[in-house]
């Protein structure tokens, strides 16, 4: 080899080592600016699809039909929809919204009204506004939702509102959770959870819960057929429809579970039943009022109290707790008050007049069987099977369901997945 060739060698030895340096200091260079952006993108399509639970407080699914919710609409028809779902008794807020995520009925589980008392908690009024008793754990330690199943099974949870996700249950809160604030508006909401899944793969959530209260909000003050609850359904529509495009542009495709906790009757105080016009003053306490009413005895008044309220009255009856007709399977758990009475359908127990006269626009906790009281129920996702309808099942059921979406053993609940055996991908030859 000659001392020329050897220098050229060498000089083009050392100008492919200078590129190289080039290129990659510039490859680096470009990745790191444009980092960000990829990972909006494409945050990643490994790993199995993330379940997200997400409730419209208060919507019935006749709502649907009311042609201001396209995208709800587009789920139900190429997803599974039921033709209704049956809360539980009592068909309030809190109660089933514990209910959907644990498999228990509220008799079962604890949370047996938005207000509730507990000997064991003296002194203590549980009320969904009661900020103090709302995380305190021991209101829900009677059963383990799923988040803290899934955060004990090393899948992690992140909850945008849920009644009890304010609560280290069990000695377990989510990895991501919020304190309630209603007045956050639905679409940040939607941003928050989408914020959570724009993750890689190791911090994603497995598991996040979404809520909306404009429906349920408008159904009590206009009543459920006003313009005005109309309006609120499309702007949480609206909402759903931010989702699905987050979840597109971020190219995850995530099994949907759309539900409400109950639907919503209107109601008049010209339909008002005065319980001060009925039991003697100095009797009882109310614990609380409304489309039912729980009631205990003032000291030494259990027979006058029984005399007064227990015989029949007009669009009401009452109980004593363990006489509570069993197929509400309710008055068990010692937080429901020694006497229950259940209003008529669209009727209210007032405890005076003053409350007799406020009682407009709309209300729902009456017999969980009544058309008024259905709830919402779609579903989609690559779990899922395309356009089937449900036939009414009971709330209790989707527990179990959720459980199976994220790979888990269901705890003993109230529930099976009977309901869901046309829904499921391959669930039908070993449905469990």
């Amino acid at each position: 080899m000659s001392r020329k060739n050897g220098h050229g060698n060498a000089l083009k030895s050392r100008f492919h080592d200078n590129f190289r340096r080039l290129f990659l200091s510039t490859a680096l260079a470009v990745a790191t600016l444009t980092a960000p952006a990829i990972q909006a993108q494409m945050p990643s399509s490994d790993g199995p699809p993330p379940l997200i639970l997400v409730s419209i407080d208060g919507f019935r699914p006749d709502y649907l039909n009311r042609n201001v919710t396209p995208n709800l609409n587009a789920l139900a028809a190429t997803g599974v929809r039921a033709e209704a779902m049956h809360p539980s008794f009592p068909s309030k807020t809190f109660p089933n919204h514990y209910t959907l995520v644990t498999g228990l009925r509220p008799d079962r589980h604890g949370i047996v009204d938005n207000t509730m008392e507990d000997s064991a908690i003296p002194g203590v009024r549980f009320h969904y506004s009661n900020q103090a008793a709302v995380t305190d754990r021991r209101w829900w330690d009677q059963a383990e939702p799923i988040w803290v199943s899934a955060e004990k099974n090393g899948i992690r949870a992140a909850t945008m509102f849920w009644p009890g996700s304010e609560a280290p249950i069990q000695g377990v809160r989510p990895s991501e959770w919020k304190v309630f604030n209603g007045k956050l508006p639905a679409n940040d909401r939607v941003d928050t959870l989408l914020g959570w899944l724009d993750r890689p793969v190791a911090q994603r959530p497995g598991f996040l819960t979404l809520y909306f209260d404009n429906v349920d909000h408008a159904g009590h003050e206009f009543g459920p057929d006003a313009r005005q609850t109309t309006a609120a359904a499309q702007l949480v529509d609206a909402a759903i429809g931010r989702l699905l495009q987050g979840l597109e542009k971020l190219h995850i495709d995530a099994n949907l579970v759309i539900v409400a906790d109950h639907g919503m009757a209107a109601i008049s105080s010209a339909r008002a039943i005065r319980f001060d016009l009925i039991a003697p003053a100095g009797s009882y306490r109310m614990v609380t009022s409304g489309p039912y009413a729980g009631i205990e005895a003032a000291a030494g008044q259990d027979g006058i109290l029984a005399e007064a309220i227990l015989k029949p009255h007009d669009h009401m009856q009452c109980w004593r707790k363990e006489n509570i007709p069993p197929r509400l399977h309710y008055g068990k758990n010692p937080r429901v008050p020694s006497f229950f009475c259940l209003a008529e359908l669209g009727w209210v127990i007032a405890p005076n007049a003053k409350a007799a006269d406020r009682t407009i626009g709309g209300t729902h906790g009456y017999d969980n069987l009544a058309p008024e009281m259905e709830a919402l129920f779609i579903a989609s996702g690559p779990a899922f099977e395309r356009q089937v309808v449900l036939a009414p099942f009971e709330n209790v059921d989707v527990y179990p369901l959720m459980m199976k979406l994220l790979g888990l053993q269901a705890l003993p609940s109230d529930g099976n997945l009977t309901p869901f055996a046309r829904a499921l991908k391959g669930a039908r030859p070993a449905l469990k």
